[in-house]
């Protein structure tokens, strides 16, 4: 068991060297005794402990014996952390200067907001937002997820129009601070979902809890992005398909479940098709594998909200379908959405 009094920022590892020694000196020297950084060691099968030990002495390191995903090894190393405030911070990012102190500042001055994350935009084109999380999460009936700063495949520049703070839906698991004893009270990452929207799905859990998330505009941080499953691939569609429907089964109220849950379905079907058309079959064959893996899923987590019954909140709820604003009436940012959340 790891006890700090500080902040623990906790970068789980897998095979990330290469990372670590591109963005530890400077999660460390902005550190300013603010904060205490572990490394998670996620099972790597290149050696990670002699060069921490060699070369960044003051973190400290955590070794987890098997691979479980992110979600997993998340779950399995907080449960071994005792400290005031949790930032999961993926291995791929680049902090700057001032990202962590209006994190913290915000927390401590708003006793409710249970969780935060900065702006995160891209390492390799840094005057814009990055695709996974932008500058906060929502959700339109149907489940499809877009951020400020990026609906679907139309990422923004960035140009201060996203600097203020306010309340969203979820914020990026890639740089996430979030409330140690609030985080263990809605019962953390969920392990069976290994990778992909875990973070949505603590933070609605945190709003069904009636704590609040935020979206912190004067923090910023830089995410390579698709360093571990990349970018298009077979194995990110299957995890996006499956814990996409798994997410509106846990937290969605039944009366708004059943008719946009089949809705779902259907353009699961149309996306296939369309995967289908291009050739991308590997891509195609994923969701038909997503939607089994969900159906044998579903009894489990029928159970599980049987037990945490879901709650309708406005907070972060896009009320129209975010795929009709964007294909059809050409609404490509945040700003253009009519009646956003």
């Amino acid at each position: 068991m790891i006890y700090m009094n500080k902040p623990a920022v906790v970068i789980l590892s897998y095979n990330s060297w290469s990372w670590h020694k591109k963005f530890l000196p400077g999660i460390i020297a902005y550190a300013e005794d603010a904060y205490e950084i572990v490394v998670v060691d996620h099972a790597s099968t290149e050696p990670l402990a002699p060069h921490l030990q060699e070369h960044f002495p003051e973190v400290k390191l955590l070794t987890l014996k098997t691979n479980t995903g992110f979600a997993g090894g998340y779950h399995r190393a907080l449960l071994q952390i005792k400290a005031p405030y949790y930032v999961l911070l993926s291995a791929d990012f680049e902090v700057t200067p001032n990202w962590f102190q209006p994190l913290l500042a915000f927390m401590e001055a708003n006793p409710k907001v249970a969780a935060c994350a900065p702006k995160i935009k891209s390492y390799h084109q840094k005057t814009h937002f990055e695709y996974a999380g932008a500058a906060g999460g929502f959700i339109d009936p149907m489940g499809f997820l877009f951020c400020r700063g990026r609906i679907f495949d139309t990422v923004e520049k960035d140009e201060g129009q996203y600097n203020d703070n306010i309340p969203v839906l979820w914020a990026s698991g890639g740089c996430l601070m979030v409330r140690s004893d609030v985080y263990h009270e809605v019962g953390g990452l969920d392990t069976q979902l290994f990778a992909h929207m875990e973070e949505v799905d603590l933070c609605w859990r945190i709003w069904n809890h009636g704590y609040q998330v935020y979206a912190i505009g004067s923090s910023e941080v830089y995410h390579v992005g698709g360093s571990i499953i990349s970018y298009g691939s077979p194995q990110k569609t299957f995890y996006n398909f499956r814990n996409n429907l798994i997410l509106l089964l846990k937290n969605r109220p039944v009366k708004l479940l059943i008719p946009y849950l089949f809705a779902r379905l259907c353009l699961d079907g149309l996306a296939g098709i369309q995967f289908l058309i291009k050739g991308q079959f590997k891509n195609c064959w994923a969701i038909v594998r997503a939607h089994f893996s969900f159906y044998s899923k579903a009894p489990y987590y029928y159970k599980w909200r049987k037990k945490n019954p879901p709650k309708f909140l406005s907070k972060g709820h896009y009320h129209k379908s975010i795929i009709w604003q964007y294909f059809v009436k050409g609404k490509k940012t945040y700003q253009s959405l009519n009646d956003t959340p």
